[in-house]
């Protein structure tokens, strides 16, 4: 039997990881992390360290900037819980990955194919797997061709897991909020809109 993927969205320092973080522990399970940054500067090596202070030092970290599915299919077997942190940062590791395709078209499928890949091996086992993103389309377009690409990709990605999610929530001001419950289904079929 599958675990539940779960999905946990919001904005910048809306405390979406602090809550994943919490989720993924609660009943004193066994917690695998996926980490999917890279440090190029103090600043995100600054935002690094925080998320590291705040972890168990017993839960395994995988690194995983580029092939967060082959980490996915080694933390859903030593785990009973793995958080994946985040999709919005592996999504701009693979638009500007080396072997990204150079055309606008052919990535947008490469950087979904990767993430259809990822969703694949995090049901290879019965691991909850805890996914969190930003929520990066409620703010103005951006004056740039690539800031649009990535906005655009990250929004098709938050809504190819949450379709497939047993769980998602929108955290805001700290507060967590099941959006699957509230949600309206108006019928099958693919919405990318």
């Amino acid at each position: 039997m599958a675990g539940k993927i779960i999905l946990v969205t919001g904005g910048a320092r809306s405390g979406k990881s602090v809550f994943a973080e919490r989720y993924a522990a609660r009943g004193g399970r066994k917690v695998a992390y996926i980490a999917t940054a890279q440090i190029y500067d103090d600043e995100m090596k600054e935002r690094v360290a925080l998320h590291r202070q705040r972890r168990p030092a017993n839960w395994p970290t995988f690194e995983a900037p580029y092939n967060a599915e082959q980490a996915m299919a080694q933390a859903v077997r030593c785990a009973d819980a793995v958080l994946f942190d985040c999709l919005t940062l592996y999504t701009s590791n693979l638009l500007l990955a080396p072997d990204a395709p150079p055309d606008w078209e052919e990535r947008r499928r490469f950087v979904l194919d990767k993430i259809a890949k990822l969703l694949a091996s995090a049901r290879q086992e019965c691991a909850d797997v805890i996914f969190v993103t930003n929520e990066v389309g409620l703010g103005i377009v951006p004056d740039n061709a690539l800031a649009r690409e990535y906005r655009d990709v990250a929004g098709l990605i938050n809504q190819q897991v949450a379709a497939c999610a047993d769980e998602v929530y929108l955290v805001v001001c700290g507060l967590a909020v099941e959006l699957k419950k509230l949600a309206v289904n108006l019928g099958e079929g693919d919405f990318n809109g």
